[in-house]
């Protein structure tokens, strides 16, 4: 046990001792002795209210495991040595207490209120804090409606507002953040946040990236590796700009190498050629770095300023990799002071391991490429905004646009000469929007009717929409944005169709319809990339039903026969048309789909052999049985 000189040890027991008389609660509930539900009244006289329905069995038993992982446990271990604080075996139907007769929800709600209050001191404990983030997840979890669940956060915002916005690596444990707005997935896509939270770090959380205790059974450790990549500023002189470089907080995120690979040259020594490309894309390559290894300098002056960008705070889950912070958000370690950083590299954006394998612990070393580190797949059935990596990309793209493209062109330069700040971030937000994304635009903006009013009035000519068009296009690819030819499908014909509308809207006497909403653009006839298979895809068979012919005697069905005839890649590349593993689908086309069998065409890669044909018009005759 660690004795805490930061907190009250009695405050500390007793909200130890609170929380453990809600995990009896809860278990008799779940065990159907609920001990307040049966409790005399203090007025043998008096009616019974009618009690509040308690939370979902389900909810309930994910509350008890993280109570006893992530409340229960940080909190014993602050506990003063030889104090009797019991253990979960003591847990049994108890009884009723005059808290008990509280809702289990009102009795969550009470500790997180109190748990945060003390958090809300300065230099509170890192288990005391991560007991507070469970139990302000929880509540949040429990609450009854979710205008519920936001007074909640808003009340317990209150309650810890004069504690600067901090990230703490925890001894061993998670990372405790404190007051972040914006936590985002890699798509830009905004998580609920509380104003306290336990992020994963050992990478085996089931509810990532929310800390679920994993960390106390599983073995991590935040202890840095003695192997790992020196820390060593390197510098690489150029025509026009001198690069900054430290492998030592690198986190291979492939950002510069991908994009700028004549300057930023994997696998070559030396790693930077900065005359190797023009200053303006090494600047942009070095500003995306979002490790904060790279830096730049100007006739021997290092331009820090220009690379650590004036941005609120915010954490982006990137996808299978780490978390990558923005906005100067300071960064604690476990003894509470400052996180000690490599030589040269950003305070303003870092990168923090979550895969729980790092060399350089807390900071991201690239290792989740090697454990293969995943997030949950994505949905089979990608919108384009999923597809193409969400805001971040849209977002790189028309930065690329905007940036590089128009201020050269004489058509558009004019056109956007006076064009605000955010006019990129916009634009995205728009496209994000439209490919089925957040309503960022609608809810930052104005929608569909701030659009309009942009163009109206303008005059644009059909050669600076075509040309609008045409380098939106090539941005699109230069920022890798997917190159399948579905997707390209897709953009493109949005990139035309909206922008003939816009050069509509814009001419004289154009009365474009208003208070419209913002429109949706899907797949090109539901062509999704994986409703075909590539002709550079490896030629391996991926699993799926076994084919099975049926014997001359022996009844035939569409599950034990006709299924099994279509392999996982007929399946796939007709997936946009029809299912070939859905009885009903099968049996709707069956007679055009024996056509095709009959004459060679389907499958695409050659006939199927007589018997295949053969057992497949036997089914049809049969009345088509399931």
């Amino acid at each position: 046990m660690i004795n805490s000189d930061d907190a009250d040890p009695a405050a500390l027991l007793k909200l130890l001792a609170d929380v453990r008389q809600v995990q009896r609660h809860i278990t008799d509930a779940l065990s159907g002795t609920d001990a307040h539900a049966h409790a005399d009244s203090a007025d043998a006289n008096a009616a019974e209210p009618e009690p509040e329905p308690e939370p979902e069995p389900e909810l309930l038993r994910s509350a008890l495991v993280k109570l006893a992982n992530s409340v229960i446990r940080p909190l014993t271990l602050l506990a003063p040595a030889g104090t009797d604080i019991g253990t979960d075996a003591d847990i049994a139907p108890t009884e009723a207490t005059p808290d008990q007769h509280r809702p289990i929800d009102a009795e969550i709600w009470r500790l997180a209120q109190a748990a945060t209050d003390l958090r809300a001191t300065t230099g509170a404990p890192a288990q005391l804090i991560e007991a507070t983030a469970a139990l302000q997840d929880l509540t949040c979890r429990l609450a009854s409606s979710p205008e519920e669940a936001a007074a909640r956060i808003r009340q317990l915002t209150e309650l810890q507002s004069n504690l600067p916005t901090t990230i703490q690596a925890a001894a061993d444990g998670p990372y405790l953040v404190t007051n972040a707005d914006t936590i985002t997935t890699w798509l830009g896509e905004p998580l609920q946040v509380r104003p306290q939270l336990a992020l994963c770090r050992c990478g085996a959380s089931a509810t990532k990236p929310i800390c679920d205790g994993t960390h106390a059974t599983n073995g991590f450790t935040g202890a840095k590796s003695p192997t790992r990549v020196a820390d060593r500023r390197d510098t690489y002189a150029g025509q026009q700009v001198t690069v900054y470089d430290n492998r030592g907080i690198c986190a291979h995120s492939g950002l510069c190498t991908d994009r700028l690979p004549t300057v930023f040259r994997q696998g070559q020594e030396p790693f930077v050629a900065p005359s190797g490309g023009r200053m303006d894309e090494i600047v942009r390559a070095v500003r995306a770095c979002p490790s904060g290894a790279l830096s730049f300098a100007i006739e021997a002056r290092e331009a820090r300023e220009q690379v650590d960008q004036d941005r609120p705070p915010a954490i982006e889950v990137s996808k299978d990799g780490p978390y990558r912070v923005t906005g100067a958000i300071p960064l604690i370690g476990p003894d509470g002071e400052p996180e000690p950083r490599a030589e040269g590299s950003s305070t303003e954006h870092y990168s923090l391991c979550r895969c729980g394998q790092s060399q350089n612990k807390p900071f991201c070393s690239g290792m989740h490429w090697y454990v293969d580190f995943q997030d949950p797949p994505a949905p089979s059935e990608p919108t384009l905004f999923q597809w193409c990596g969400g805001l971040p990309a849209l977002t790189r793209m028309t930065r690329l646009f905007y940036e590089k493209y128009v201020p050269k062109d004489p058509l558009l330069a004019p056109v956007f000469a006076n064009m605000s700040p955010d006019h990129p971030e916009r634009v995205a937000a728009w496209l994000g929007e439209t490919f089925g994304g957040p309503a960022r635009y609608t809810e930052d903006y104005g929608g569909y009717d701030r659009m309009v009013s942009q163009h109206m009035g303008r005059g644009l000519t059909e050669e600076q929409r075509a040309r609008w068009a045409q380098l939106i296009v090539r941005s699109a690819g230069e920022a890798g944005l997917p190159s399948d030819p579905e997707f390209r499908a897709a953009f493109v014909s949005y990139i035309e169709w909206g922008s003939r509308i816009a050069l509509e809207n814009s001419q004289p006497g154009a009365h474009p319809p208003m208070h419209m909403p913002v429109p949706r653009w899907w797949w090109v006839c539901n062509a999704t990339p994986d409703a075909r298979v590539s002709a550079l895809a490896v030629q391996t068979e991926p699993e799926g039903p076994v084919m099975t012919l049926p014997t001359d005697n022996e009844p035939i069905s569409f599950d034990n026969h006709i299924k099994t005839l279509f392999r996982p890649m007929d399946h796939q590349s007709m997936k946009f048309v029809f299912d070939l593993w859905s009885h009903d689908d099968v049996s709707r086309h069956a007679d055009a789909i024996l056509a095709r069998l009959r004459q060679g065409s389907m499958p695409c890669d050659g006939a199927w052999p007589k018997e295949r044909t053969d057992a497949f018009e036997r089914w049809i005759q049969a009345g088509k049985p399931a």
